[in-house]
C-alpha cells in the first residue's frame, strides 16, 4: 500500500504520509492507513455492512479530515470497523464533495486483533497537496 508512518510525530499520536495517482485513490489510501492503526490485518475486516457518506468541505485538507474522522465516528458510534470502497472526490461550485461508501463489520476481539483506538483525526500537521506523481497527504491520528 502505499502509505508509510512517521516516528517523529507526536508521542500520543500516529502520523502518516499516503500518496497516489488523483485524489479518489489518496482517500482511499488514507482510510485503508486510518484502518490499518486500529486493526491488525485488513483483511480480517468482511463488507457486511455499508455506511454511504457524502461530504463538502472549502478545502481538500479538510474534506479529508472530515472523511476520516467520519470513519472514526462509526467505529465509536456504531462499533464498527470500515474500510474505504468506492470514493470520488470532485471540485463543487464552492469547495470539494465526496461521495464514497464505508464497508466492515462490528467488532468482534475474536476475529479482529485490535491495535490503537483511534481518537480523532487532528489538524496538526495536516495537508493534501499535489505531487510529482500525483498527490500525497500527510494525516495525524490521536490514539
Amino acid at each position: 500500500m502505499p502509505f508509510e508512518y512517521l516516528e517523529d510525530g507526536v508521542t500520543s499520536d500516529i502520523t502518516f504520509r499516503a500518496w497516489a495517482p488523483d485524489l479518489d485513490q489518496l482517500f482511499h489510501t488514507a482510510a485503508e492507513a486510518t484502518a490499518q492503526v486500529m486493526v491488525e490485518s485488513l483483511v480480517s475486516i468482511r463488507a457486511t455492512q455499508t455506511r454511504t457518506v457524502r461530504l463538502h468541505a472549502d478545502s481538500l485538507d479538510l474534506l479529508l479530515f472530515r472523511f476520516l474522522n467520519e470513519q472514526i465516528f462509526h467505529k465509536d458510534a456504531d462499533g464498527l470497523l470500515l474500510r474505504p470502497g468506492p470514493v470520488h472526490v470532485a471540485k463543487g461550485t464552492n469547495g470539494f464533495d465526496l461521495r464514497a461508501e464505508l464497508q466492515g463489520e462490528p467488532i468482534d476481539s475474536r476475529r479482529h486483533e485490535l491495535l490503537a483506538d483511534v481518537k480523532a483525526v487532528t489538524l496538526h500537521g495536516l495537508s493534501v497537496e499535489p505531487a510529482e506523481s500525483g498527490w500525497r497527504t500527510q494525516v495525524t491520528l490521536d490514539v
